[in-house]
């Protein structure tokens, strides 16, 4: 499962990651960041889960989104994953 991290006060809300997730999982957070902008934020929806494709992280002007792979599928975007051992 894939979760996008968002750098909020990277994020000049230029919406282009939003047009180009092909699932629509990246929508307008109604807070303000520290530029006094709406940031955009990750809603993992349980019908549509990320894919993983690298679409937003790579459209980014501000390098302000990475894409992380996490093992647990019932995890919430927001807490960090601990690694697996393997």
């Amino acid at each position: 499962m894939f979760v996008i991290k968002i750098h909020r006060d990277l994020c000049k809300s230029c919406g282009l990651c939003i047009r180009f997730c092909p699932r629509k999982l990246l929508v307008t957070d109604p807070g303000l960041n520290k530029r006094g902008v709406t940031p955009v934020k990750f809603e993992n929806n349980p019908g549509t889960k990320c894919t993983g494709c690298g679409n937003c992280a790579t459209i980014c002007p501000d390098a302000a989104i990475e894409i992380e792979e996490i093992d647990d599928a019932s995890a919430a975007p927001d807490e960090p994953q601990k690694p697996t051992k393997g």
